[in-house]
Formats: C-alpha cells, structure tokens, sequence
C-alpha cells in the first residue's frame, strides 16, 4: 500500500520504517523542522512535504500529531484526500470523532494505538515487535486494516470499542507513566535513607516484581506487609515516612488501599486483618 505520514515523530516515523521493511511503501512524510532529519536518517529518499501533499499522495494517511492537533489536522487535511482514502491516527485517548472531518470527506477513519513507551525512534523500532496494539474503527474494513497495519509492523492487535479508548489510555497510563512517577518516589525516599545509587539498588525488585505479574497475574504476585495483614509493619512505615519523606505518604496510603483491595478480592486477606490495615491507613490520612 501508499502510505504517507503526517506528523512523523518518533512514533510515525518507526512506524513508517517498519511497514517499509514489510513491502509497503512511504510515499511522503511530513511534520516539524526535526522531521527532514528524521526522515534522512531511516527513509531515505521518501519526500518531506506539506501535510496537504502527503494527505494527498497516500491511500492510508497516519496522522501522528500530538493529540491536540489531530482533530485540526483532519479537518486540515479532508480536501485533499483520495476519494479511497484511510485515515489512522495513533493516539490512545482519542477516539474515531476527532477524524470526523476526514471521514465527512469519504475517508475510513482508524485508531491504532501502540501500546508501548518510545523515547526515541530507535527505541520503537525494537519494542513495537511484539507489542500490544488498539485498533477502533467503525467497519469491519476499518478493523482488517487497522489490524493488518500493526500485525506488518509486527506488534500483535486487539479490537478496542470506541467508546472505551479513554478508559483504556487511562489504565496504560497507570501501567507505564504511574509506573514512572512511583520508582522516582522510591528513589527519593531510599536516598533519604543513605542508599547510595537507590535505582540501581531496586531495580532488580521492580523487574522481578513486574516479571511476577507476567508469570502469576497480580494477585498472586502481589507482595508486602498489606497482603501479610502486618499493620505494624505498615504503621512503621508509615511513621518513617512522614518524619523523612513526608511527600510519600499520600501515595503509600493509596497504593496500600488498593494493595488490600486486590489482596481481598483474591481471597488473601482476611477481613479481619483488612480492618487492622485500614485503620492505620485511616489515622495517617
């Protein structure tokens, strides 16, 4: 297929490459001053234009804007559409109404959503093998070529209703981002507490942890003084906490909320010693 890319970041522009090496072909790209370079580098030879010459030089035309600017992209973009077009964006949050302009147009609107963090293009060439990825559209058409576009990048699709797509980006921000957020907290409160290097200290625990899940589910892999019922262990910490590193105690009391929750529901913790946990949760909230 004729594929063009508007908006060839770091994301567009892997995936680009990558539907490249399975036989389709980039017929142009464009996007900000870095995309030329970008393009220079891993699609040599493909033309850097306007958005409006690229919407107009493919049959499937990937919008990777920001988020805030796909919307106005389509519209942008809708006179200058093949009359055969596909229009697939890459947001996870956003759903098949911001394409509406190009579908007006008579283009197939798709959102496939790559369910994997990508820094840098290199580091999406290698991750987007095997990865998960979320494809919403309104035919079975839309579905076949959502799903045949991420199975040639060699990720691994699955059907996503469009009405779930911002519940479903709010729970990929808690697997990936929160992830983030919460082993930079550990790494400050482990450096308060003298351990040189925390994250080379702790990583080791947070893949296993992670690996755990993999292998167990979350239930079974779950851990720590809450699935223990220890409320003196919790209580402990809880004091440490606020005495050095009082800007975790909020995130320890949620996280130990939800760790009981999940310990319960999996038949792991009495309710008994759910209470003894939740009344010392209670006393630091």
């Amino acid at each position: 297929m004729d594929i063009s890319v508007i908006g060839a970041g770091r994301v567009g522009t892997a995936l680009a490459v990558l539907l490249q090496r399975s036989g389709h072909r980039i017929v142009a790209v464009s996007g900000r001053v870095a995309t030329a370079e970008r393009a220079g580098r891993f699609l040599a030879g493909t033309p850097v234009t306007t958005d409006a010459e690229a919407a107009s030089a493919g049959v499937v035309v990937v919008v990777g804007m920001p988020d805030a600017l796909v919307e106005p992209t389509a519209e942008a973009i809708a006179g200058s559409l093949r009359p055969d077009a596909a229009v697939v964006h890459l947001s996870g949050a956003l759903g098949l109404e911001v394409l509406r302009p190009a579908e007006a147009a008579g283009a197939t609107p798709v959102a496939l959503h790559l369910l994997q963090t990508f820094p840098t293009v290199e580091a999406a060439l290698d991750r987007v093998r095997g990865s998960a990825a979320a494809v919403t559209a309104r035919t079975e058409e839309g579905f076949a070529l959502g799903e045949r576009l991420a199975e040639d990048a060699g990720a691994r699709p699955f059907r996503l209703a469009d009405a779930d797509r911002p519940l479903y980006h709010a729970g990929a921000v808690l697997a990936s981002n929160a992830v983030v957020a919460l082993l930079a907290l550990a790494d400050g409160v482990l450096a308060e507490a003298g351990v040189d290097d925390p994250v080379e200290r702790f990583l080791g625990l947070s893949r296993a942890s992670v690996d755990n899940v993999g292998d167990l589910g979350p239930a079974a892999a779950l851990t720590g003084p809450v699935v223990r019922g220890d409320a003196a262990t919790v209580e402990r910490n809880l004091r440490a906490l606020s005495e050095r590193s009082p800007e975790a105690v909020a995130p320890y009391i949620a996280l130990s909320h939800a760790a009981a929750d999940l310990a319960v529901r999996s038949g792991r913790l009495d309710d008994g010693r759910r209470r003894a946990i939740e009344e010392v949760l209670d006393r630091w909230t």
